[in-house]
């Protein structure tokens, strides 16, 4: 594979939990290419300039959903993802945090240009539709990233 060297991006994303340990997903697309279809996702996105993961996870969360958090505390876990989007190819590190909450109704108000064109809607996941759905969910293995969420580990 040719073509410039992806861009490099750090990023923090949440994983939003819910009273019955439902997990928040949003949905998306890549605009450019609507041929690729859709996947599933937390969410979360790239840290601005001098911003911490967990400054970042919050700031997203609230842009992403409305929903305002004073602290996450520290990241459960980090992957590398690589990944093309509007043309571009990406080297992700993501930073995950995990937030539970009761179940709320997530808001568009602060949504980026970007977003706004990619993101096609949200929807309350439990584990067992996890387990179960053809669809593309990110990150991978994210069931059992839920399930040690939600018994304590």
């Amino acid at each position: 594979m040719s073509g410039p060297d992806p861009v490099e991006r750090v990023a923090a994303r949440v994983i939003v939990l819910d009273e019955d340990g439902a997990v928040l997903l949003l949905r998306g697309l890549d605009p450019t290419r609507p041929e690729r279809g859709s996947w599933w996702f937390t969410p979360g996105g790239g840290l601005d300039p001098g911003e911490s993961p967990a400054d970042a996870a919050r700031r997203e969360l609230h842009e992403e959903t409305g929903l305002l958090v004073a602290d996450l505390g520290p990241a459960h876990f980090e992957r590398d993802a690589t990944f093309e989007f509007e043309g571009v190819a990406y080297r992700q590190h993501e930073h995950y945090f995990a937030l539970r909450t009761a179940r709320f109704e997530p808001a568009r108000d602060a949504w980026t240009d970007v977003e706004q064109r990619s993101v096609l809607g949200h929807k309350w996941w439990t584990v067992d539709a996890l387990a179960t759905t053809d669809a593309v969910i990110y990150p991978e293995r994210l069931v059992e990233r839920v399930r040690g969420l939600t018994s304590g580990g």
